[in-house]
């Protein structure tokens, strides 16, 4: 596989409910990997592939990006549609390999991740049963190159910012959500008094939303 990336796999063979799950800018495939007992208890396979652009985080230490910084201006749509390109092979190959079960498969993206989450979901909105972006925003640069259509119309989505975030103000959410509310995407929106982070209540509220959204048409199914 092109990207590197760490995996959490739940026991028993799957195929698994899987999320596809995307870091921030100078993070790496390590970030969110944290986060898998935490979602439904640990039931869900995770796939967290490192972004292809290395990126300064400190004086001696470097990080992970999926498109260059943008100094708070539109990201760089050309590398954003590169980047886009790679993590749909990326994709394909792991369900090539892993134990995935399509028609339960999520993508979530933090911060600039988001924004990739955003992009790979909404330009291919029939591989995802779910999408949730967590302290991003959809640029409007972006909107040309996705589709907006009917596919778009059964993907659920939830959106969670912080009031109090610095690094991506809270407005860039909340046009996000008119963005998308104009496009009738069936969206959850959940505004927290935190910064640019995710926290307890939030992290619970995501896990509940994937319970209802992705695992339990699979209970009520049996």
């Amino acid at each position: 596989m092109e990207l590197i990336h760490t995996l959490y796999e739940p026991a028993g063979k799957g195929p698994h409910p899987t999320i596809l799950t995307l870091h921030g800018r100078g993070a790496s495939a390590f970030d969110l990997l944290s986060l898998a007992p935490y979602l439904c208890g640990g039931r869900f396979l995770i796939i967290c592939p490192q972004g292809p652009f290395e990126t300064p985080i400190g004086p001696e230490a470097t990080g992970y990006a999926w498109y260059p910084m943008s100094m708070g201006g539109p990201p760089d749509i050309g590398s954003t549609l590169v980047s886009r390109q790679r993590l749909q092979q990326f994709l394909d190959d792991c369900l090539a390999h892993y134990p995935i079960d399509a028609k339960k498969l999520a993508i979530l993206g933090f911060s600039q991740g988001g924004v990739m989450a955003y992009s790979l979901a909404l330009a291919n909105p029939d591989r995802f049963a779910a999408l949730a972006a967590l302290s991003s925003w959809l640029p409007p640069e972006l909107v040309p190159h996705l589709s907006l259509g009917s596919s778009a119309q059964t993907l659920r989505t939830l959106i969670q910012h912080g009031t109090q975030d610095s690094m991506i103000e809270v407005d860039r959410a909340r046009q996000s959500v008119e963005t998308l509310r104009q496009a009738r995407v069936p969206l959850t929106y959940r505004e927290y008094e935190m910064g640019h982070e995710i926290r307890p209540r939030s992290l619970a509220d995501l896990s509940a939303w994937l319970d209802e959204k992705v695992l339990s048409p699979t209970v009520l199914a049996k």
